[in-house]
Parts: C-alpha cells; structure tokens; sequence
C-alpha cells in the first residue's frame, strides 16, 4: 500500500496489524468529501495487501467520528450530483469493509456519531472506551439513515431497538452500546489501547486463512441483507437531502439553535 497516498486519512503497519485513524481532529473527524474517497478505498487496499493481516479502526484526538461534515452537507444540497457521487461511495465503503477478508477491529476512542457510528458497527470486533457515546442521529438533521445504518442496527439488535434508536436518533453510552448488543465491550479509556491490541496481535498471530475464510463465511448472510437495503435506503435519503426540514437542520446548527422542522 501507498500510505503516502492518503491525507484524510492516517495509515501505520507493525507487525502485521494496520492502524487506520480518522485524521481531521480539529473537526471531530467529521467525514468531507477528501476523507470520503479515501475510505472508498483503503479497505480494499488493505484487503489486498499482503503485508496486513489484521486491521485497527479509530479516530485521532477526542472523537472517533464526528459523522458528516456540516459544510459538506451544504454543499451537496447545493449541487446534488455531489450526493449522487457520495451515494457511490457510501456503499462502496459498506461493501468494502463486508468483503475485506481481514478483521477489522474498531476502536472507539471517543463519540462515534451518524456515518461514525455505522464505520464502527461495520467493523468486525468493536471496543469503546466508556466516556464514548454512539448513535445515527440522522433525523436530527432532517436526513434518512441510508448510509448503512438502516441495514446494521436491526442485525446487532434486533428490529424493536433499531427502530427506537434510529427514529429518535437517540445516542446511547458504551456501556449501554454493550448491554444491548451494539459493539462488543465497553472498557476504561485507559485500557483501551492495550485491549484492542491484545486481540489485534492474537489475529495477526493466528492462522490467516481460516480466520479470513471464516469471516467471508459469516458476512455472506450480511451481505445479503445489506444488498436488500441500501439501494433504497441511500435514495430516502438522497431524497431527504432535498427538503425544507433538511436544509432548516443544516441552518439552525450553523446558527447554533434548535431546528423547526415543518415535515416537508
């Protein structure tokens, strides 16, 4: 892999165990556009390249991922083929990490919010330090949840909260994210770096095909149900990126207010 290649982006390998980190920290690692095309294809470099056989997920500084990037948001309700061509690339990155062989392990370092959250729950073994909160609030700006949410809610959780959680947009805590079944385990931030590598290691140093085959055996299932929903999903919600209430939500947070949405 090139790692000189990404900027959004920030790529380490050691011992067989990529890191990649979400690199715009002084924006909570909110995803824009630069940072959306090279998640579109790090993971399948990564999941061709022969030098990694475990792959790490995080954030830099405070925040896994903010979710959308505001101005971004802006913008593609200004030119709509913007939204067409990040519709592309959402379910390029969903399907990207489902057939990267590799375990992916995410780290959540801090909130992991919107597109953050199913980043994280698209990951194959997910940890979160207990201060961290996650949650798709896409509602909360006026948007469907079609990048990805929609599709893997109801697989961890079952139907019942999924719909609680992704109509509200509610954020849960970590520990609560690990009660119901949404990631995997809540631990003290400070444990978090050495339990995420204890188990990276012990991928890295086990046998590469069985484990690579055997996640391919289990995301065929997800896949198959990501398929039936994402086409749909993603056009709800370019549909949504062209309504009053949206543009109302992109407003009243750079106005720093609450929204006054009017369901149109």
């Amino acid at each position: 892999m090139d790692f000189s290649s990404y900027q959004a982006l920030k790529l380490e390998r050691d011992n067989g165990v990529l890191t990649i980190t979400l690199n715009r920290p002084e924006t909570l690692n909110a995803i824009d556009d630069d940072m959306d095309k090279e998640l579109a294809r790090v993971f399948i470099e990564a999941g061709h390249d022969p030098q990694t056989r475990v792959i790490i997920f995080t954030g830099a500084g405070r925040a896994f991922s903010a979710g959308g990037d505001i101005e971004e948001m802006q913008r593609v309700i200004d030119e709509p083929q913007r939204f067409v061509d990040s519709m592309r690339r959402g379910k390029q990155i969903v399907f990207s990490m489902l057939d990267c062989q590799k375990p992916i392990i995410a780290k959540i370092n801090g909130h992991a919010i919107g597109l953050g959250a199913t980043l994280a729950l698209f990951s194959d073994i997910s940890y979160a330090a207990l201060p961290a909160k996650i949650g798709d609030p896409h509602v909360a700006v006026g948007f469907v949840a079609g990048d990805g949410g929609a599709a893997i809610w109801p697989q961890l959780v079952g139907f019942a909260r999924a719909k609680e959680y992704l109509l509200t947009g509610d954020l849960l805590t970590a520990d609560q994210a690990e009660r119901i079944g949404l990631i995997n385990y809540a631990v003290a931030p400070e444990e978090l770096d050495g339990r995420v590598q204890e188990v990276a290691s012990r991928l890295a140093n086990g046998a590469a095909n069985a484990i690579q085959w055997t996640k391919a055996s289990i995301n065929i299932a997800l896949k198959q149900v990501v398929t039936s929903v994402i086409d749909a999903s993603l056009a709800y919600e370019a549909l949504s990126n062209q309504t009053e209430d949206h543009q109302e939500a992109v407003n009243a947070f750079r106005e720093k207010r609450k929204p006054v949405f009017k369901g149109r």
